[in-house]
């Protein structure tokens, strides 16, 4: 059996976005992918050869100003000569991200993540769960509790560190890392018997 190899390929400014890149590498370990995190802002050229040998690509970054962070952007623009050759076709992407507020256009990020990967003719990972405290039963400690479909999002308060990112949010990403793995193991079977 192959081992599926699933990058986080993430930016974080001040430490949050690090813990959801953190429970996306332990959520992807644990259901058994060889795992890589890539700081985008510091990236080698070996850590771009290890995203095109990976099955999935998860992009990871902080919403700044209704968007990804400008360190983001950089790498968006330089992963550019992937586009290309289509190195990156046909691998798997899903995304996350963090803001300072409730929604704080946090979905948007969550589209460039998404238009980036069809750029690169990618598949997209959804999250996969029905948004958590949206009934009288349910609480702050469900799992997607931001209720977003696009991939694992988070609120973590301004004037708070990275500690301070909330638990149901680290367990929503580590479900991303799980259903990461999950997805390509399939994919990476499905090749293997074609």
């Amino acid at each position: 059996m192959t081992t599926p190899v699933v990058s986080i390929a993430y930016h974080s400014g001040y430490g949050h976005t690090a813990v959801l890149a953190e429970a996306v590498r332990a959520g992807a370990a644990e259901a058994g992918a060889e795992v890589h995190l890539i700081k985008v802002d510091e990236i080698t050229d070996e850590q771009w050869e290890t995203l095109d040998r990976s099955d999935a690509i998860v992009f990871g970054s902080p919403t700044y100003m209704g968007t990804a962070s400008g360190a983001f952007h950089v790498f968006a623009e330089a992963s550019s000569k992937r586009w290309f050759g289509q190195d990156w076709k046909d691998k798997l992407a899903a995304g996350f991200t963090n803001s300072g507020s409730k929604s704080g256009d946090k979905l948007h990020t969550l589209q460039f993540f998404q238009i980036l990967a069809g750029q690169h003719g990618m598949h997209w990972v959804k999250l996969g769960l029905h948004p958590g405290w949206n009934n009288s039963e349910g609480s702050e400690h469900d799992l997607n509790r931001l209720g977003v479909f696009a991939g694992a999002a988070a609120q973590t308060n301004v004037d708070e560190g990275p500690d301070a990112v909330h638990k149901a949010d680290i367990a929503t990403a580590e479900h991303l890392g799980r259903r990461v793995t999950e997805t390509a193991r399939v994919l990476v079977r499905g090749r293997a018997a074609a």
